[in-house]
């Protein structure tokens, strides 16, 4: 199975090759045979999908024949292992990972290449660039990460096993919506490329990828949250953000992608920031490869980066050689990226868009060097100083709260210009709710001048909720024109609306999940913990939960023994449920793993771990965290999942009233029908 897995590799290498060269070749002639020469170069990158899927199920079929000849199912598999983990090999280290990134790329590239009637010459340009970026990673694959190794010496008897804060449902999720999502972003930066390099009329560039950006951001958006409740739900602190280098790699694409879907409108509407635009696609290309690097090269460490490896230098002279082509492109190719108009108004959507991108540029250059402020500290200063979550804070913080801000107002205002008199009859209502909540909640008894932390809360709760009426307001008003104009109801108007113009109110509804995402947010300053060992009928309380301790024992089975405690919880005197936090150990790895026991309301979370057995008395020490509002993270993200796909649908066409027919009496004489 390894020397086929190892010939399809070279297969696929070799078709990528002639792919991109062909191509390329195809693509400057532009004589009578290049059109030939164009479709070999199209069918041989179709060709490549076919061998990398080959290889990567050869690969997965090892991992299920548990094969530990192979080095790379000896390091990541064992035989007891659950056959969904077995599956997940395939991703879960460094040479896996990268087979799956390629598989990815070519799937994408397939995809592309079938449907490249649309534009034929455009298609062929972006073609060129993936297969370009395919025979990248399949050089790794073959010659720096080869997942096909050959275990030296006597065949062991079972694998080492696979990482123990792997074992878990969403981890068989999480890497490949999170790879979907980096992967993905190479297919508008190579049809920007393409577009640059023929210097291609107008903005049909623009509308070809719009879709291609979406479903790739709404991927990537799934993998980062996927990520962060993994964090939360074991790794056992109690938190789902901690600012780790390899969260901030998945954050920094995520907020230039951001950036340019909205700034990519005022191209489409205006003919302005083109130029911005080019490199927002680029940078995020470019960053998704830069997040790849962190985790591969060992430079940052991390609870989730892979192990240290010569691969990084692969990386960093690919990021080199990538950033050096499209400088040179763009350099060439400028004068052809002129704005056809500019900024007439502060109080406009264009310029609510222009301060949108800066503040995600912002955001995103911040945690940019916060990430690699250790090695920069290093080379200056001869030792690593690391940054905190207080600087992110200090600078992510502000600038979300500012976001909120331009996201209520971006509705309400008209291109070009916006009376300050429309602004104000379409704001007054949105702000009073707003102002509303700020009051509740400090009759409640948040006080923000207290603790910074407080204001913030504050803050981020009326923005919330003026984010959230702004698009209630929107959908009414609309639904209101469309229901004189058609004789709907208003509910029925408003679903007309949204199938209407599924791009503008599909983006409402983001707007909305994000809202209410920040309220799940905006809980952590209230956060509580408690942590006490814990015997027979031993009680510890936290918030208005009694927790008493009925039980603990330990369990075997093949994978792993366990240690876990009967936790009764009690509200009052009401005994509401019982809770199993529980202490892991894996026998392939010789690894432990704490397994979390979650409590989820509407209101707050009950999180409970166990923290290992006092070796001195035997008995479990008991960590309980109690975290406000964190359900509605998690809502959040499923509503602007919703909303994502609500905007990748087709719009319907606008509903017209007919007049019913008049009836017209009839004169004719009696009988004359019989």
């Amino acid at each position: 199975m390894a020397q086929i897995g190892s010939y399809v590799l070279l297969l696929a290498l070799a078709l990528s090759a002639y792919s991109f060269l062909a191509g390329t070749v195809a693509l400057v002639r532009r004589d009578h045979g290049s059109e030939r020469m164009g479709e070999t170069a199209r069918r041989a990158g179709i060709a490549t999908f076919a061998m990398v899927l080959l290889a990567a199920v050869v690969l997965v079929i090892c991992a299920f024949q548990d094969n530990f000849s192979i080095a790379y199912i000896f390091h990541h598999s064992n035989r007891d292992l659950p056959a969904p983990y077995k599956f997940a090999t395939l991703w879960s280290g460094q040479e896996g990972s990268l087979l799956f990134w390629s598989l990815l790329l070519a799937a994408y590239g397939f995809v592309l290449r079938l449907r490249y009637k649309t534009d034929p010459r455009l298609f062929a340009y972006a073609s060129v660039v993936i297969a370009g970026v395919q025979v990248f990673f399949l050089l790794l694959l073959n010659f720096a990460a080869h997942p096909f190794a050959v275990m030296q010496g006597s065949l062991p008897s079972d694998g080492a096993g696979l990482n123990p804060l792997l074992q878990y449902p969403e981890m068989v999720i999480h890497p490949p919506m999170l790879y979907l999502g980096y992967v993905g972003f190479t297919v508008p930066f190579a049809f920007a490329l393409g577009a640059l390099i023929m210097k291609y009329p107008g903005e049909k560039w623009i509308h070809v990828t719009r879709r291609w950006t979406m479903v790739t951001w709404g991927f990537l958006t799934c993998g980062i949250f996927l990520g962060a409740h993994w964090a939360y739900s074991v790794l056992g602190w109690g938190g789902y953000w901690g600012w780790d280098p390899v969260e901030n790699a998945s954050l920094m694409p995520w907020l230039t992608g951001t950036a340019f879907l909205h700034s990519v409108m005022m191209q489409e509407k205006r003919g302005m920031l083109k130029v911005w635009n080019m490199w927002l696609v680029f940078a995020t290309f470019w960053l998704a490869i830069l997040g790849t690097f962190l985790t591969r090269s060992g430079i940052i460490s991390s609870v989730h980066a892979f192990a240290q490896s010569s691969i990084g230098e692969w990386f960093g002279w690919f990021l080199i050689i990538t950033f050096a082509a499209f400088l040179y492109f763009f350099l060439m190719n400028k004068s052809h990226l002129r704005s056809e108009h500019k900024l007439e108004s502060l109080v406009s959507r264009e310029s609510s868009f222009l301060f949108n991108n800066l503040l995600f540029v912002l955001a995103c250059f911040t945690i940019l060097w916060g990430t690699w402020f250790p090695k920069i500290s290093e080379l200056a200063q001869g030792h690593q100083v690391t940054v905190g979550a207080p600087f992110y804070n200090s600078v992510a913080i502000p600038v979300a709260l500012l976001l909120l801000v331009l996201t209520a107002l971006g509705p309400l205002l008209a291109w070009r210009k916006t009376s300050l008199e429309s602004l104000k009859r379409n704001f007054l209502w949105p702000a009073l709710g707003a102002l509303a909540v700020g009051l509740v909640m400090m009759i409640s008894g948040v006080r923000p001048w207290n603790d910074i932390s407080y204001f913030y809360a504050l803050m981020a709760a009326m923005l919330a909720a003026l984010v959230s009426l702004t698009v209630i307001s929107e959908f009414i008003r609309g639904g209101r024109v469309i229901s004189g104009h058609s004789g709907q109801n208003l509910f029925a108007s408003m679903v007309h609306l949204l199938h209407r113009n599924t791009r503008r109110y599909g983006g409402y509804i983001v707007h909305f999940g994000v809202a209410v995402l920040v309220i799940g947010i905006l809980g952590t300053p209230f956060n509580r913990e408690a942590e006490k060992e814990m015997g027979y009928g031993d009680k510890m309380s936290l918030g208005p939960y009694t927790l008493v301790c009925q039980s603990y024992t330990q369990e075997y089975n093949e994978n792993y023994s366990s240690e876990w405690a009967i936790i009764n919880v009690l509200k009052g005197d009401k005994q509401i449920g019982t809770m199993y936090p529980e202490r892991r150990f894996y026998k392939a790895s010789q690894q432990a793993q704490t397994i979390p026991r979650i409590r989820s309301t509407a209101a707050e979370d009950l999180y409970l771990v166990y923290e290992g057995l006092n070796p001195d008395t035997g008995r479990p020490i008991i960590k309980a965290h109690l975290n406000p509002l964190v359900m509605w993270i998690w809502v959040g993200v499923w509503i602007v999942i919703v909303g994502t796909g609500v905007a990748l649908i087709p719009n319907a066409q606008a509903v017209v009233r007919v007049p019913a027919p008049k009836l017209v009496e009839s004169h004719a004489p009696a009988g004359a029908g019989d």
